[in-house]
């Protein structure tokens, strides 16, 4: 899901950043490892894990590492010999012959067996197509530091192994704490009020209007509460009642709705999708044909990330025109190599679902009934729906996000409602009172509260097998993350749309389940912190909850900081009316350009925004997006032989729009 303008800063200031290209001479590369490998630093200070796959080569007091693609994407962890921490950051930019413009550096909580974590990131032109950055890692008076010079596309295809590597970066020698054996605490009404403290002043910490939790343990809702408004400037209150958009949520019920078909003998996981709905295809006609039903939501095809379509079009979208999408999409990586989420492919798996329970109903109504008729009404789900209308009526939540002046404003929901089309993504709205009734079913294996079982084991449980690493015992399921690398097991998702960011999660051996909901961008960052709570109160956990959250804070506030000082506010006059009135891209529509009183903005049928100017360090000119419920976007301008265009990408795509005259 794109980020609103204070993520947006924060995913150049924390590890997106793009950088200028660089010529690389050709160096002899040792043989890529033909398993997974745990590595130690030339000066023994610290170990990681390089992937199966990648090569490494020792120089001098660095360790060098490169995945499998010749776009010269390296990144070089050096044991350093420094005073301080910026001179280590300095000396190990010499490895890779770097010196990026600096942005902005931000310190993280200290784990993981290190005593400090601090992030470095550059101002780097856009049209570099590159991520350029720097951590560096000290262990008593010793700096560790890793530098990367990677290709986007890279970065984001193999994003799930630099984060394998991530986490187990690590002090030579180090012990990672493990909850394994452990028996959980029963959360009592102590440990409940300190979960509810905890949660309330993160939510002020972060000026998020309006949060909801809800915690089942044994069987019994424990708590379900909220805190603070509805919407910023209103008395409501938000309670266990209150519905806020679940996102990608939306996905592990979609799965469900899959499993009683599964259940009911309806539907194979192992059919093929284009045998149980022939109008199933792929841009690729290999890919097409591997892609059984469990594939659909497996995040593991090969298939990148393709939601610009969605995003600047769902107004005009419907679900025969997502599924017609499908027909574009391209895999960057081999079928079960890498970790590669998904929209348009979670959503065809709702939709196939829906015309197997009801055979020729449009697309989208047959989806919308089987999952009333499979999942909502069997676990009583009664104020979930997907009907934006009956959602927002009563009890509900309003999106937030910061304005450019850092400002806590109600959003609009113009880009939410692009996710209508491709519904069975993301699209649902639930409460907490609903949802702690799906984590419980899910706890108690299928067997409703009355006793009765409401799905079979075998289909359910199907569900959470492992399709994909995400990490070190970490897998991504059937639209569910399963992690084991804190020595327990705890089955989770999120879900992320503008202003509406949440979590589901339940430890199964433990029989304990939450929820959590909140109304503003910024609720992204409760999230993990409210999980590393919960488990450091359940299993005696070192405490990191409260100052990870502190320091996120902080590193939130001066990455938006860092960003807006990028931005010419109001943008460039001149840069302004260079603009065409109108631009268009085939597949994702027209870009219509306004102006008055001195300032322009985009309207691209789905949202609209001001754009401001931010000057590149290569002599380029990018307008960005800066209304709350846009915020983020970047186009570039990329005029060619007298003609005015706008240069559009996310991580793996590019997308040109070309003047309209």
């Amino acid at each position: 899901m794109h980020r609103s303008l204070n993520q947006a800063a924060l995913a150049i200031a924390l590890s997106l950043a793009l950088a200028a290209p660089v010529a690389f001479a050709a160096e002899p590369q040792a043989a890529p490892a033909a398993t997974e490998t745990s590595l130690t630093t030339p000066g023994g200070r610290a170990t990681f894990l390089l992937p199966a796959g990648w090569t490494s080569r020792v120089q001098g007091n660095a360790v060098l590492i490169m995945p499998p693609e010749a776009d010269g994407s390296r990144s070089a962890i050096v044991d350093v010999a420094a005073t301080d921490v910026d001179a280590a950051v300095a000396e190990a930019w010499q490895v890779l012959g770097l010196s990026p413009k600096f942005l902005l550096a931000t310190d993280a909580a200290p784990r993981d067996g290190w005593d400090q974590r601090r992030f470095y990131d550059y101002d780097i032109p856009a049209n570099a197509k590159r991520v350029i950055n720097a951590s560096a890692f000290r262990k008593g008076k010793a700096w560790t530091v890793v530098v990367a010079d990677v290709g986007q596309a890279t970065a984001e295809k193999r994003a799930s192994q630099y984060g394998k590597i991530a986490q187990r970066f690590q002090p030579a020698g180090y012990a990672r704490e493990t909850f394994a054996g452990r028996t959980a605490h029963k959360l009592d009404a102590a440990r409940l009020k300190t979960i509810a403290d905890f949660v309330e002043a993160m939510r002020k910490q972060y000026d998020v209007p309006g949060v909801a939790i809800g915690i089942v343990e044994d069987g019994k809702v424990v708590m379900s509460r909220g805190f603070g408004v509805r919407e910023l400037g209103k008395p409501a209150p938000v309670d266990g009642d209150t519905r806020f958009m679940i996102a990608s949520n939306t996905k592990a019920l979609t799965t469900l709705m899959l499993a009683k078909l599964v259940d009911a003998g309806k539907l194979d996981w192992n059919a093929r999708a284009e045998d149980v709905y022939p109008a199933f295809k792929l841009g690729d006609a290999a890919t097409t044909d591997k892609v059984r039903i469990h594939h659909l939501i497996c995040a593991c095809t090969g298939l990148p990330r393709q939601d610009m379509e969605w995003l600047f079009e769902g107004e005009k979208q419907t679900p025969e025109s997502v599924m017609t999408t499908l027909g574009t999409m391209q895999p960057t990586s081999g079928f079960g190599e890498l970790f590669q989420y998904s929209n348009p492919m979670a959503a065809a798996a709702g939709y196939i679902g829906g015309q197997v329970a009801y055979p020729g109903s449009e697309l989208g109504a047959g989806y919308d009934k089987a999952m009333q008729a499979l999942v909502f009404d069997p676990l009583g789900m009664h104020h979930t729906t997907f009907d934006y209308a009956k959602a927002q009526t009563g009890d509900f939540a309003r999106p937030h996000g910061y304005d450019i002046d850092h400002k806590v404003q109600v959003m609009d929901m113009g880009l939410n409602d692009t996710i209508i089309a491709s519904r069975p993504a993301g699209a649902a709205w639930s409460t907490v009172n609903d949802l702690l009734k799906y984590v419980q079913m899910e706890i108690d294996r299928g067997v409703l509260p009355d006793g009765k079982r409401y799905i079979g084991e075998a289909a359910l449980l199907q569900r959470r097998e492992p399709q994909i690493a995400l990490g070190v015992d970490r897998n991504y399921a059937m639209a569910l993350m399963v992690d084991k690398s804190d020595g327990v097991t705890v089955v989770d998702h999120g879900g992320d749309m503008g202003g509406f960011h949440s979590n589901m999660m339940w430890w199964p051996a433990q029989k304990v389940g939450a929820v959590i909901l909140t109304n503003a961008d910024e609720g992204v960052y409760l999230r993990g912190p409210f999980k590393r709570r919960l488990m450091e109160l359940m299993f005696d956990g070192e405490a990191q909850a409260q100052a990870t959250a502190d320091a996120n804070a902080k590193a939130n506030r001066e990455g938006f900081d860092a960003f807006r000082k990028l931005l010419q506010i109001p943008g460039d006059a001149a840069a302004l009316a260079g603009l065409a009135p109108r631009y268009h891209n085939d597949a994702l529509g027209d870009i219509v350009v306004s102006r008055q009183g001195g300032k322009a903005r985009i309207d691209v049928g789905a949202f609209s925004s001001e754009i401001v100017t931010q000057p590149q360090p290569d002599g380029s000119l990018a307008f960005v997006t800066i209304d709350p419920v846009a915020a983020g976007f970047m186009l570039i301008r990329a005029d060619k032989d007298g003609k005015r265009a706008l240069v559009v990408r996310d991580g793996q795509h590019e997308y040109v729009f070309d003047e309209v005259k």
